[in-house]
């Protein structure tokens, strides 16, 4: 029982440091890498190399990913690549289905690039297509954050995702991950846009709601302050051509050799590496690139993504190490044990992840520490075969969906942008992302009946 009391008060330390006292999660998952080691009885010598081979191993395994993923978000954003896939979205849908079309437009944008920036990039578009299609602001809003959110927290390359299936050993099958995470993603968007719905007839009511209906920008604005926007096929290129490659190379590796075992099936297998693919998407990027200096401009994005990538690197590797803390001592097999006699299996993961995105805010946190937390007793609960791996990366994001309110930059970015007061986003927003939640969570469950 003192095994669980160490890592209930490790856990506690965790959300107090991140939501009360506002410490780097960086900083806050390094020092419970120590106190657990302590607390747990570590042999002393062995905690610095314990903690720093943690870091290093995961980074090891995905820290290009992250970087490549990153960079090739930040060449999509400034490119204006973003607005040609919403311009597609709304030329094949029209104007019938308003609500869909911005959860579509959010799913696939969020993709390469972070919800945060992706909502701020298209809230003009929203608002203009709110005021044209007559419908509320506040229901446009709930359909593109929840979009937005789905892919975030569910497929890959979002680093979030990506950090959990590298703490749970998928790094070699990310394929496997984004397949079941486009499938996952699409069922969490749906219910946001179905909740987004019940808000058809209501305005915003925070402060500067009706200035922002008066000083819409009108699409065609938004899309002239980019400049030339990339024609279609170059948008969707950059990441979507990675995604299919390693899809491609994890279906060339299933154990009945479906693509044989020739030259096929070589080229796809190293095509089908995170970070080969990930480099041919980068080279697909360049193509966005419009100035007159094109390694100028493209040393910029480089830079830019490294800034945006740091803080990730460092948390997810921070994660490693305390994931490899936890390995070091008996609390994976103790807790796998009486979780098992417990029969909660695959909730287990969403619970804790849950509990974590509640407590401190951060989705990418809780993703990369629940991976760390759950990773040694996976054995214990039924789920260490490559399927179980896979939906207990989508149990973990299910319950880091669950639920963004004021302690979520997102949460902020969504009110601020959509001129919704608090009390209204906690009933359209908060609420949207419990139901995603949770719906999630139904799914990941009924896929573990068929497939585990």
């Amino acid at each position: 029982m003192s095994l669980v009391l160490i890592l209930l008060a490790v856990i506690a330390f965790i959300v107090i440091a991140t939501s009360k006292f506002k410490l780097h999660p960086f900083l806050t998952l390094i020092l419970a890498s120590f106190i657990a080691a302590f607390a747990y009885g570590l042999p002393s010598a062995d905690i610095a190399k314990t903690i720093t081979s943690g870091f290093g191993g995961i980074l090891g395994y995905i820290g290009l990913v992250i970087v490549l993923g990153t960079i090739i978000g930040t060449i999509l954003e400034k490119s204006g690549a973003a607005i040609t896939m919403a311009d597609v979205v709304i030329k094949v849908l029209g104007q019938r289905f308003p609500t869909l079309t911005m959860s579509i437009i959010g799913y696939l944008v969020s993709i390469p690039v972070f919800c945060d920036s992706g909502f701020v990039i298209l809230n003009s578009l929203k608002q203009s297509m709110a005021n044209r299609m007559k419908v509320s602001s506040v229901s446009m809003s709930v359909a593109l954050a929840t979009g937005l959110y789905a892919t975030h927290t569910f497929v890959p390359p979002t680093p979030g995702p990506i950090a959990a299936a590298g703490n749970l050993g998928l790094e070699s099958n990310l394929g496997l991950v984004i397949g079941v995470g486009i499938v996952v993603a699409a069922v969490a968007a749906l219910a946001g846009m179905l909740w987004a719905n019940r808000f058809a007839n209501v305005e915003p009511d925070g402060e500067g709601a009706q200035e922002l209906k008066e000083s819409v920008e009108d699409f065609d604005s938004l899309k002239a302050a980019y400049g030339k926007l990339p024609s279609p096929s170059k948008a969707f290129a950059p990441i979507f051509v990675p995604i299919l490659l390693i899809c491609l190379g994890s279906i060339a590796k299933f154990p009945s050799q479906p693509l044989g075992d020739g030259n096929l099936f070589a080229v796809l297998s190293f095509l089908g590496q995170p970070v080969n693919a990930l480099m041919i998407g980068l080279m697909l990027s360049l193509a966005l690139l419009k100035s007159d200096n094109r390694i100028k401009e493209f040393s910029d994005r480089i830079s830019h993504g490294l800034v945006v990538a740091a803080p990730i690197l460092l948390i997810t590797g921070a994660g490693g190490a305390f994931g490899a803390v936890l390995k070091a001592t008996e609390i994976g097999n103790f807790l796998g044990s009486s979780l098992s006699a417990l029969g909660i299996g695959i909730f287990m993961p969403f619970i804790v992840a849950a509990a974590l995105k509640s407590a401190q805010g951060s989705s990418t946190v809780a993703l990369v520490a629940t991976s760390a937390m759950v990773a040694p007793m996976l054995g214990d609960i039924g789920l260490a075969s490559e399927m179980g791996r896979v939906l207990t990366v989508m149990a973990i994001g299910a319950g880091a969906m669950t639920v963004s309110h004021a302690n979520d930059s997102f949460f902020w970015v969504v009110t601020q942008f959509s001129r919704m007061s608090v009390k209204q986003a906690y009933k359209a927003q908060t609420m949207a992302t419990l139901i995603q939640g949770v719906t999630a969570m139904i799914l990941v469950y009924l896929l573990s009946l068929v497939l585990l």
